[in-house]
């Protein structure tokens, strides 16, 4: 299969529709093997996917680790981190390590600030042991997770001096997108007034079970020319035969939609987490979906998922069903 490619903003960028994401990989509430982390991302690169995403939080260092050394002899790759997290030599705290099983020997310190992100910067580039970053994303603003009053100062921090170090960096062209890695749609509105984006990272916001962007956000990122990368597709698990949604027990409203979604899908015997994948990149400002396998059997599942024919009369009878929002985009 040939994975097509869409352009990132007005960057000369072009990711392949299906990316990685690399949070699952790096172990993220569930232990993943090295092999199977190494497998995943073999797979996925070595079938044609061109576009990876990491981040120094996943892992604490052991995704961006990884990452490098399966780019590091390939070609025409394009890679995304993330900054505004650093780590500090040291165990995690145990309630920060529980959560990410066999993750590096670090612990994590929120820095927004102009100087932090310059060092996240560095620290990225020597722990992936590559000579480029093509994007980088200030990762983790939001109420969500900080709370509204501690996130205040850090949102601050983060549209002045964080946002001053971006744009040097990409007018410098050290790299060639800046954007946004989040779960939270509101955080890219609000950043949107604080300065020019190529790309927002957008974890599980604009999917299957909920497509609220079409409202405000999407209309602003046409309108800016900012593109959508599409993270967590099927929404932490509950697209996907799971049952947490956000990171979490899914609440008995989400496990009702995504059931009446699911018998739709059954109906037309396609698998709920095909339809999921597929479903975001029939808007035009989605330029990659990028899922988390935990090996490399997920992600050749991933691909089989990808290239199902789905017939219209799924989308249709979604619709029809009133379980898409009336302005979504279906694939063709």
């Amino acid at each position: 299969m040939t994975l097509k490619k869409r352009k990132i903003g007005a960057t000369g960028l072009q990711v392949t529709e299906l990316g990685l994401g690399t949070a699952a990989m790096a172990g993220n509430h569930r232990p993943v093997a090295i092999e199977d982390h190494r497998a995943a991302l073999e797979e996925g690169l070595g079938r044609g996917i061109n576009f990876l995403d990491t981040a120094p939080f996943y892992g604490f260092g052991r995704s961006e680790h990884l990452a490098g050394d399966a780019l590091r002899d390939r070609k025409d790759w394009i890679l995304s981190t993330k900054a505004g997290r650093l780590l500090e030599a040291g165990p995690a705290p145990e309630h920060e390590a529980v959560e990410w099983p066999g993750c590096f020997p670090f612990r994590q310190i929120y820095d927004y600030s102009y100087d932090g992100v310059m060092r996240s910067y560095e620290m990225s580039l020597q722990r992936l042991g590559l000579d480029h970053i093509d994007i980088l994303l200030l990762h983790d603003i939001g109420e969500m997770q900080h709370g509204a009053e501690a996130n205040a100062p850090l949102q601050r921090d983060a549209m002045t001096g964080g946002y001053k170090a971006l744009d040097e960096l990409r007018s410098s062209g050290a790299i060639k997108a800046i954007g946004l890695g989040v779960n939270e749609r509101e955080v890219c509105i609000e950043a949107m007034k604080h300065g020019h984006w190529d790309a927002f990272l957008l974890a599980g916001r604009y999917t299957l079970l909920e497509q609220s962007p079409l409202d405000d956000m999407i209309p602003a990122c046409i309108e800016a020319n900012t593109s959508i990368i599409l993270g967590g597709p099927f929404n932490s698990g509950i697209l996907a035969g799971g049952d947490t949604w956000n990171y979490a027990k899914a609440p008995a409203d989400v496990i009702d939609k995504a059931t009446r979604i699911r018998k739709v899908c059954d109906a037309h015997n396609v698998p709920l987490a095909a339809a999921a994948l597929q479903f975001p990149l029939a808007h035009e400002v989605v330029c990659s979906v990028i899922p988390g396998p935990r090996s490399g059997q997920e992600m050749s599942t991933l691909f089989d998922w990808f290239a199902l024919d789905i017939p219209a009369s799924l989308w249709s009878d979604l619709r029809s069903e009133g379980l898409l929002h009336e302005q979504a985009p279906v694939p063709a």
